[in-house]
């Protein structure tokens, strides 16, 4: 099975690479970077919005490139079902784009935050956490400084199983310092009501070889396993 993946490359983009890195060298998945204006779904079977300053955040972050023909694009990919997922400012891009609810604010420190944390899974039944167990604890990075997420329908999330990861301490406790950014419920990532889009602020990509993690762990990994499995099971 010939599966592709794209990587949209927006200007003051920092991710990008990280990302096709990981798809090309350590999946063995064929994966382009492309020019967000340039970006046709027809090739693809899912697509990676990446981390970083797109578009300088200038107005507030992701609210630029949520208007980019790159977001139309992937808007047909998630009518289709096909796999969608933003990272850190690809998140960010995606609450703008209302592709997820809620919205991403700045850090309850006021301070850009950067360093490895503990997520517990809450959802595995999404296209990209299918190798994981509710109740997992995985060590993943961030980097982040608006990365605080918010939403007025809590009790819709839940209701609607959409939390998908939530910070947590090492026995995926959810003390008060184990959440970096003061998010509300602990939320790390959400997911859309079809599960084939998901939105979390930590770098999975960051996280997908051992050499990278203190622990020695490749959990990020998991994520973009997820990804490929669920193509294969899509397409099958």
């Amino acid at each position: 099975m010939n599966i592709k993946i794209a990587v949209i490359q927006f200007p003051a983009a920092n991710c990008d690479f990280d990302a096709i890195h990981v798809l090309n060298n350590v999946m063995n998945i064929k994966a382009d970077l492309v020019w967000h204006n340039h970006f046709k779904e027809s090739q693809y079977d899912g697509v990676v919005l990446p981390g970083g300053f797109s578009f300088g955040d200038y107005l507030r972050a992701g609210i630029i490139a949520a208007h980019s023909p790159a977001v139309d694009e992937a808007r047909i990919m998630l009518k289709d079902g096909r796999p969608v997922i933003g990272i850190c400012n690809g998140f960010q891009i995606l609450t703008e784009a209302q592709f997820l609810p809620g919205a991403l604010l700045r850090n309850e420190s006021l301070k850009f935050s950067c360093k490895w944390v503990n997520l517990k899974v809450e959802n595995n039944k999404t296209a990209f956490t299918n190798k994981l167990k509710v109740g997992d604890v995985i060590d993943i990075p961030i980097a982040h400084g608006e990365g605080r997420y918010y939403t007025d329908d809590l009790k819709g999330l839940r209701e609607n199983n959409q939390i998908v990861f939530r910070y947590s301490n090492e026995k995926g406790e959810f003390e008060k310092e184990a959440n970096p950014n003061g998010s509300l419920d602990n939320i790390a990532g959400v997911c859309n009501l079809e599960h084939n889009c998901i939105g979390l602020m930590p770098h999975p990509e960051r996280a997908s070889e051992a050499i990278l993690s203190p622990k020695g762990t490749e959990h990020g990994k998991l994520i973009f396993e997820s990804m490929i499995e669920f193509i294969k099971r899509r397409v099958s």
